[in-house]
C-alpha cells in the first residue's frame, strides 16, 4: 500500500472513532476500531482520546500482532479485531463498542432475537451474544468468531457488541443498526416478551438484505 493510500485508511478510522464520540455510540474511550488492507490492520491506539488522534497514531499491524508503525500500543482488543479478520475474509473493518443498550442486553447475556425485521441486517435470524471472556484475550477473539458465524455483528456478555463490514464505514453503521435494535428490544420487553417472526420470514429478510441499498 502507498503511504499516501495508508494515510487515507489511517484517517478513516479516525473519522469512524470521532463519530463514537460525537454520537454518544460508546461512552469516553471505550470500545476500538479498525481497518484492514490485505494482510495489515490499522486500528486505534491503547490510552489516546479519540479527539486527540491524529493519522500516526493509529496502529498498523500484521494480522499475526506484529507492530510495523503506530506512536503507540494497539488497543487492547487487537487479538480480537485479528482474530475476526482472520476468520472473514469479506471484513474491511470492525467496530467494537459498549453501547449503552447493547451492553444492557448482553450482561444479561440476551440475544437479540427476530422481533423484529431488522434483525436480518446482521446477517441471520438474530444477533448472538457470546460467552464471557476477559477483555483483550485470545478466547474473547474465539467466542466473538464463533458467535459471528453466519453473521457481521454480535453481543459480547458483560462487555458490549462488535460489527464488521467490508469498510470501517459499513461496520459503524451497523454498529448503529445494532444499538437501535437493542433499545427496540429492551424497551419492548418492558411489556412483556414479544412475538417473534418465523425462521423462514426471517430467511426472506436476510435475503433481500443481501442486495438491499445497492444499485442496479
Amino acid at each position: 500500500m502507498a503511504d499516501a493510500d495508508a494515510s487515507w485508511l489511517r484517517q478513516r478510522v479516525i473519522d469512524a472513532a470521532l463519530d463514537l464520540t460525537r454520537t454518544g455510540l460508546s461512552p469516553n474511550m471505550s470500545g476500538n476500531f479498525s481497518a484492514r488492507d490485505g494482510g495489515r490492520v490499522f486500528i486505534t491506539p491503547s490510552g489516546i482520546a479519540y479527539t486527540d488522534l491524529l493519522p500516526g497514531d493509529i496502529v498498523e499491524m500484521t494480522l499475526e500482532g506484529e507492530v510495523l508503525s503506530g506512536a503507540a500500543a494497539p488497543s487492547s482488543e487487537w487479538r480480537m479485531h485479528c482474530a475476526i479478520y482472520e476468520a472473514f475474509p469479506e471484513a474491511g473493518g470492525i467496530v467494537h463498542a459498549h453501547s449503552d443498550f447493547a451492553t444492557a442486553l448482553a450482561v444479561m447475556k440476551r440475544e437479540i432475537p427476530p422481533f423484529h425485521y431488522m434483525v436480518a441486517v446482521a446477517g441471520g435470524r438474530n444477533i448472538r451474544c457470546a460467552p464471557y471472556a476477559t477483555f483483550g484475550s485470545a478466547e474473547l477473539g474465539q467466542h466473538a468468531v464463533a458467535a459471528l458465524e453466519g453473521r457481521r455483528a454480535c453481543l459480547l456478555a458483560h462487555h458490549g457488541q462488535i460489527a464488521f463490514g467490508e469498510s470501517v464505514e459499513a461496520a459503524l453503521h451497523l454498529a448503529h443498526e445494532v444499538e437501535t435494535l437493542s433499545a427496540q428490544y429492551w424497551r419492548a420487553l418492558q411489556l412483556g416478551e414479544p412475538d417473534l417472526l418465523s425462521d423462514a420470514e426471517m430467511a426472506v429478510n436476510v435475503e433481500k438484505f443481501k442486495s438491499y441499498g445497492r444499485r442496479g
